[in-house]
C-alpha cells in the first residue's frame, strides 16, 4: 500500500531471488484511446486480496472461498499483487515465469474470478524490504548504470507478468514508482512491451500526491491513483460526516478535472482507512487506535464509497485489503466487522 514517511511492516517474501530473463528491445508505445473494455467494465467495486507471504495463497481453495465471500458483499472485482524484488543496485529479480506453464497462484485466481462472474486486476508490486528504499515511492537511481539495469530488468518482469495476465481484466504496469516517472520514454517502452502480450486495459498506480506529474497517461487506458488522499486539513478538528463529505467533494472535483484533461476515467487502484482516529488526516498511516477509532474508520469508508460511486469520472476503487481464508493480522483489514458492514451496505445489490 501507499505510505508517506511511515515504516512498512516486515513481510516474508522468500523465493523471489531467481534468475532474470534477457531484456527485449523496447520501443515507445504510441498514444492510445481508452479501450472499449474500459466503459464496458461498468462500476468497479473492487477488493485487493493480499497475502502474508510471497503470494502462493492466491492459488488455494481458501482464495476461492474468499472470492465467493466477497461476491456476497457486492464486490465485483478482485486484485492480486505479484511480487518481484528490488535490489539496491537496480536489479529486479523474480520467479521464473513461463506463459506456457503459468503458476497456480496467478492462473487460478483469474479463472476462478471469471467462473464466479467477477473481474480481476493484476497489480505487480516491487518488494523493497531489506533494501535501501523505505517504500516504493522512494525508489530512484542517480547512477545511470543502475537506472539502465532497473528498467531493463523491470521491463522483462512486466512483460512476463503481462503474458501471464493475458486473460485478466485490468493490468497495472507500475505501482507507486513515482520518483521514476520522469523517465517518460522508458515507461513508454515498458508499456509497449506489456501491450505485446496483453490486449486488455492498462493503468499505472500513482500515489495520490503524484498522479498529475505522470506524463504517459496517453499510452494507458485509465488514470490510476492510490487513493490515500487526506480528507480533512489540519484546521479541522472534528471528523463529522459533513466535514468528510466536503473533503471528498473537493477530491472528486479535482479528479474530475484531471480525468477531463486526460480523456481517461479514473480508477482508484487502492483505497482504504486504518482503524485509527487519525484516518481522515493520514489515511496512509499504519498507526491504529485513538478515540473512536472504529467509528472514524467506518465513517471514512462509508463517505468515500458514496463519493466514488457518485462521481462519473471515477469508474471505481479497489479497497485495501483482505486476506484469503482466516488470516486476520496486520493493518487496513476490510474483513473486520465494521468495514465489512460498510462494504455490504454500499455495494450489495439484492
Amino acid at each position: 500500500m501507499s505510505k508517506v514517511g511511515t515504516a512498512a511492516a516486515v513481510v516474508v517474501v522468500g523465493g523471489l531471488l531467481l534468475a532474470l530473463w534477457r531484456a527485449p528491445d523496447a520501443t515507445p508505445a504510441p498514444a492510445v484511446e481508452p479501450s472499449a473494455l474500459v466503459t464496458a467494465a461498468g462500476p468497479i467495486h473492487g477488493m485487493t486480496v493480499s497475502c502474508p507471504t510471497w503470494g502462493w495463497e492466491w492459488g488455494t481453495d481458501e482464495m476461492v472461498a474468499t472470492m465467493e465471500e466477497l461476491r456476497g458483499l457486492g464486490v465485483s472485482w478482485v486484485a492480486i499483487h505479484p511480487y518481484a524484488r528490488i535490489h539496491n543496485d537496480g536489479q529486479v529479480s523474480f520467479r521464473g515465469l513461463d506463459p506456457a506453464n503459468p503458476p497456480e497462484w496467478i492462473a487460478r485466481p483469474i479463472a476462478e474470478a471469471h467462473r464466479l462472474g467477477m473481474r480481476i486486476m493484476i497489480k505487480p508490486h516491487l518488494a523493497y524490504w531489506g533494501s535501501r528504499f523505505d517504500w516504493r515511492g522512494s525508489i530512484d537511481f542517480e547512477d545511470p548504470a543502475e537506472l539502465d539495469r532497473f528498467f531493463a530488468d523491470y521491463t522483462r518482469w512486466i512483460e512476463a507478468m503481462a503474458a501471464l495476465s493475458a486473460d485478466a481484466d485490468l493490468f497495472v504496469v507500475g505501482t507507486e514508482l513515482d520518483r521514476l516517472t520522469e523517465h517518460d520514454e522508458r515507461w513508454r517502452g515498458v508499456i509497449a512491451a506489456a501491450r505485446g502480450s496483453y490486449a486488455g486495459p492498462m493503468t499505472f498506480a500513482s500515489n495520490w500526491d503524484s498522479y498529475e506529474r505522470v506524463g504517459f497517461w496517453d499510452a494507458l487506458d485509465y488514470v490510476g491513483v492510490q487513493g490515500y488522499f487526506p480528507v480533512l486539513g489540519d484546521g479541522v478538528s472534528d471528523p463529522t460526516d459533513a466535514a468528510l463529505e466536503r473533503g471528498w467533494a473537493d477530491i472528486a472535483q479535482r479528479l474530475r478535472r484531471y480525468s477531463e484533461q486526460q480523456g481517461r476515467p479514473i480508477v482508484l487502484t487502492e483505497l482504504g482507512y486504518n482503524r485509527s482516529s487519525r484516518a481522515p488526516w493520514e489515511p496512509w498511516a499504519y498507526r491504529t487506535g485513538g478515540e473512536g477509532a472504529d467509528d472514524v474508520q467506518r465513517r471514512c469508508l462509508r463517505v468515500a464509497l458514496k463519493a466514488v460511486d457518485a462521481e462519473p469520472a471515477i469508474q471505481g476503487a479497489f479497497l485495501w485489503k483482505w486476506f484469503p481464508g482466516d488470516v486476520r493480522r496486520g493493518d487496513f483489514l476490510m474483513s473486520e466487522p465494521g468495514p465489512r458492514g460498510v462494504i455490504r451496505d454500499a455495494w450489495r445489490r439484492d
